[in-house]
């Protein structure tokens, strides 16, 4: 609510800084003794940009550091002397009070916390007015700043726009600084397992077993052997998926571009593209209750006894469906940027559709048809729920697809949700799974960008 109260007071001080400059620019235009520099608006902007940054600014600052300050003031408050000395019962009281104090719950249902609940509304109360006051301040001295230098020869468009710039590329940084918190974060934790397990062991041993409960100083590195988890990963990411969506979304692709009515294409692509919009828990649900069992019943109907209720074809068959549209999209760009001219040159020496399609467009379209699977397979690999709804949690080292298997994104889920410890190396092996996944993943996407990068290069 206070956030709420400050961001309100942001937006209306930088208001009233937009509507003040342009006021004063208009009044120097109406004036005409000299020509203005800049817009009158791109003056109210440059007011009001140096009065809503910092204040937001502030705002994020105060929004991190004043729920500390309130419960400081809370805890020194005599109605919290009886508070118990156990953490989690004094933090759920402090809890209850604080949220009838604000108005997300209507009562407290422990009686102990009922005294704490007016002198967390004090507080709030409190630093709510120093938060405005700060605001306020801020506000204004960025707001008169600016404003003082609202002239007629002032470039206030040039001023406006590198502080959007600025503001532009500190957006764009947002995603880098994240990509590379998450490299730090995996490299810290996969060396510390490391450390405690070879990474030949981890890379070539063939039994996945880690127990949580075994000794952390002495763990058994024949436990650790992940190559079963690498290779459930790639026959159904990267090979029963593939068998599935390669062909269907490059038919499809063809279909669309070179077959379909206007009316049909316009009407199917949408719908096919649809399917990339579909949770993927949704696709786990059809694959566990509705594929897995089929596939079940045709395997024993055939004489196939020992097929399993989960299995990797179920999850392969369901994943493939799943990344048609990014096969399917990238052939359908790739097919329609084709140059018209290649088209009619072939057809005008006799060759048929059919013949066209195969020899002249689908070669020319080949580099964005293979960008377009390199980034469905690295889709594929990094999928998790289809994967812990039908095919199982069994690490096999098998080339049935009728049997379970898991891969690496079910083991991370399986060993970071657990109650052990963050120094166990059961634990640590999440990261040393996600950091290898990171790393092929990352190698597709590049690879996928370059091979896109010279396509467009070619007919652009």
């Amino acid at each position: 609510m206070s956030m709420a109260v400050l961001l309100l007071l942001a937006i209306g001080l930088g208001l009233a800084g937009w509507l003040a400059a342009r006021a004063r620019a208009w009044s120097f235009r109406r004036s005409g003794t000299e020509r203005l520099a800049a817009l009158p608006s791109y003056h109210g902007w440059y007011v009001a940009l140096w009065i809503v940054v910092p204040v937001l600014i502030f705002i994020m600052i105060w929004s991190a550091i004043e729920p500390g300050l309130v419960l400081q003031s809370v805890l020194a408050n005599p109605a919290a002397a009886n508070l118990p000395a156990f953490d989690f019962q004094r933090n759920a009281l402090l809890a209850e009070a604080r949220n009838v104090a604000t108005g997300a719950a209507a009562a407290v249902y422990n009686p102990a916390a009922q005294p704490l609940i007016e002198p967390f509304r004090n507080a709030l109360a409190e630093y709510l007015w120093i938060g405005a006051i700060g605001t306020l301040l801020i506000g204004f001295a960025g707001g008169t700043w600016a404003f003082l230098k609202v002239k007629p020869d002032f470039a206030a468009r040039t001023k406006v726009e590198r502080i959007v710039m600025a503001m532009l590329l500190l957006a764009s940084l947002v995603a880098i600084l994240t990509t590379l918190g998450i490299v730090a974060s995996l490299v810290f934790e996969t060396v510390r397992f490391f450390g405690m397990v070879s990474p030949i062991d981890f890379l070539f041993g063939l039994h996945w077993g880690p127990d949580p409960m075994a000794n952390a100083a002495n763990p058994d590195p024949t436990r650790y052997g992940a190559l079963p988890l690498f290779w459930g990963t790639i026959f159904i990411g990267a090979i029963i998926a593939m068998i599935v969506a390669i062909p269907l979304g490059l038919m499809s692709a063809i279909y669309l571009t070179q077959y379909a009515h206007p009316t049909w294409r316009k009407w199917l692509k949408p719908l096919l593209e649809i399917l990339a919009g579909v949770p993927t828990v949704v696709y786990g649900y059809f694959a566990a209750l509705t594929v897995a069992p089929w596939i079940r019943d045709v395997a024993q109907a055939v004489g196939i006894t020992n097929a399993s209720s989960e299995s990797a074809l179920a999850a392969g068959l369901v994943m493939g469906v799943m990344i048609i549209p990014f096969v399917s999209s990238m052939a359908d760009d790739s097919i329609a940027a084709v140059p018209q001219a290649m088209r009619d040159g072939s057809l005008a020496m006799g060759a048929t559709k059919s013949e066209t399609i195969r020899k002249v467009l689908v070669p020319a379209a080949l580099p964005g048809i293979v960008g377009g699977v390199m980034l469905a397979i690295s889709r594929a690999i990094g999928e998790t729920m289809i994967v812990v709804m039908a095919a199982g949690a069994t690490a096999n080292l098998t080339v049935n697809p009728l049997e379970t298997m898991t891969t690496v994104t079910y083991q991370i889920v399986a060993m970071l949700t657990g109650e052990g410890s963050f120094d166990h190396p059961a634990t640590l092996s999440a990261f040393a799974l996600g950091f290898v996944l990171f790393l092929v993943t990352l190698a597709l996407n590049i690879i996928a960008l370059r091979v896109v990068k010279r396509f467009r290069e070619a007919y652009e």
